[in-house]
């Protein structure tokens, strides 16, 4: 059943707003921060990685985004274009403003830290203007990141294309994304992450971060009373992660699915969840059932975590389904159950 109805006769799949960063992950992990020395540099930022997870699986992607007027903004538009992502609406920051930087700290496959810097950050300096509905139009769905409302002028930026979303009837992907980073408190947080919640068709977001966008809401809600909340004003599609205890998906039809992590030897423990977006999304895109999107997502999230980065190792299509045949033939059937 096809729960979001896409436009196929839009030229692209998916349009993404919102943060994009250069990630420095160590080379010589299982050591502190202090004590590491070597360092990988990727493209990042969760809106960045699934555009890129979604490129690697044959789907036509665009990005609305700013990024800083220095080598680091030639770095990640050079980045896009290479992985053929439409760049045409990056702008670059005019104050100086720069990209996002992020240290990562792999202690152990189980034990993982960020430490951000997002101070006079580029990302944040998206504004209304760079916002046209044509763009938005181009595009079978538009993805907001939950980050990209943290400050102005962003956050003014993301809910014009939002506006302009629901004027040319382009479905909208809520990634709630959360970062404390930038963010005042969780009232606010609180406050926009609802306002967009409640136009979206798809809300993807970890079972914390749903207890934050429903604070002022119901606080306490178990994830079917969040589903139905949220289905009430327009979403089709409510997934809720949990993890390492897997993720379950709930319909507009009343239906759930869950699905486990697929079994895989950790190198760390992030990068899975933008893995997992982007390839639910293919599965969406291509009007396969839901299981077969959760499974999808699923493996590509453990491939990820198995990665020494995120957007780099983001995997093809192929590489996704020999890794769920492969555990399968070791493991069983590993399929989402409704």
């Amino acid at each position: 059943m096809a729960y979001i109805q896409f436009d196929e006769g839009r030229a692209r799949d998916l349009v993404a707003l919102g943060r994009v960063a250069v990630d420095f992950n160590p080379e010589d992990y299982y050591k502190t921060l202090a004590e590491s020395t070597k360092f990988i540099k990727y493209l990042g930022g969760s809106p960045a990685n699934i555009s890129v997870g979604l490129a690697r699986l044959g789907k036509n992607c665009g990005f609305l985004g700013c990024v800083s007027d220095d080598r680091f903004g030639e770095f990640v538009v050079d980045f896009f274009n290479k992985e053929r992502i439409d760049t045409s609406h990056i702008v670059r920051a005019k104050h100086g403003e720069k990209i996002g930087l992020t240290f990562t700290e792999i202690l152990s496959p189980k034990e993982s830290s960020i430490l951000m810097y997002r101070n006079c950050i580029a990302d944040l300096q998206l504004s209304v203007d760079d916002i046209d509905a044509d763009y938005i139009k181009s595009a079978k769905a538009l993805l907001i990141s939950g980050t990209a409302l943290s400050e102005s002028p962003s956050r003014e930026a993301a809910l014009k294309a939002v506006m302009l979303a629901k004027q040319t009837n382009t479905p909208i992907i809520f990634d709630i994304d959360y970062r404390e980073y930038n963010w005042k408190n969780a009232d606010e947080t609180s406050v926009y992450y609802s306002l967009v919640g409640s136009e979206a068709s798809l809300i993807i977001g970890s079972r914390e971060e749903y207890d934050l966008m429903e604070r002022l809401i119901k606080p306490g809600m178990t994830d079917k009373e969040s589903a139905d909340y949220w289905q009430v004003r327009k979403a089709k599609i409510v997934i809720i992660k949990h993890g390492k205890e897997g993720s379950d998906a709930y319909t507009c039809d009343g239906k759930q699915f869950t699905i486990k992590p697929f079994p895989i030897k950790k190198l760390k423990s992030f990068g899975g969840g933008d893995g997992y977006a982007s390839a639910f999304l293919y599965g969406l895109f291509e009007g396969l059932e839901i299981n077969e999107c959760l499974e999808l997502g699923s493996a590509s999230a453990s491939l990820l975590v198995a990665s020494h980065g995120c957007s780099a190792y983001m995997p093809t299509i192929d590489k996704i389904r020999d890794y769920i045949s492969q555990c399968k033939r070791e493991y069983g059937e590993m399929v989402a159950r409704g």
